[in-house]
């Protein structure tokens, strides 16, 4: 796994131990396609990345020029990951990682005032939560006017087009892979 563009472009990015069953890294070009969707470069943008795993979608963000990333997760070695990511690129002064429950931290971020303009959830796919997400993170208003969230999911499991406010604009498929992309009224 490598950072695709950007001001750390090349840079190569830890990943979990091939016996891992709980982090599943967005692959490069999974990720590319993702950014040529969203726009190449992000112009100071806060981003927020939920099931962080790596840290792969928020770092690629800030390579992009995000000006700053919350990296969640709860998983021990994806917090690790998370970490070692961050030193590896330099990105520390630009990224804070948020070491709770998705549903904690969206409770923390709200009451801190959050909002973010791309929010990025890759939940575990067993865990069948597009909808769940999608509904935590507007009752928890985080998402900035006209903001996005992308959230890769199961091929199995159905995005729907309208849910909590949002509308879905776009998805795209990754073998068993969709990337369903939401858009803020």
């Amino acid at each position: 796994m490598r950072i695709v563009a950007g001001t750390v472009k090349g840079r190569a990015l830890a990943g979990p131990k091939s016996t891992s069953r709980h982090i599943r890294p967005t692959a490069d070009r999974v990720r590319e396609t993702l950014f040529n969707v969203l726009g190449q470069f992000l112009d100071g943008q806060r981003v927020l990345d939920l099931y962080a795993g790596t840290g792969a979608l928020g770092l690629e963000a800030v390579s992009r020029g995000a000006g700053q990333a919350v990296l969640v997760d709860q998983d021990r070695e994806a917090l690790g990951l998370c970490r070692q990511n961050v030193e590896a690129l330099g990105l520390a002064g630009q990224v804070e990682i948020l070491a709770a429950p998705v549903a904690r931290a969206l409770e923390t971020l709200k009451r801190r005032g959050e909002r973010y303009e791309l929010i990025f959830a890759d939940p575990p796919y067993a865990a069948r939560v597009v909808e769940t997400v999608l509904d935590g993170i507007m009752a928890a208003g985080l998402l900035a006017p006209s903001g996005m969230v992308v959230v890769e999911h199961d091929k199995r499991e159905a995005a729907p087009d309208v849910h909590a406010g949002l509308t879905r604009e776009d998805q795209r498929r990754f073998g068993d892979t969709l990337v369903s992309f939401y858009r803020a009224p």
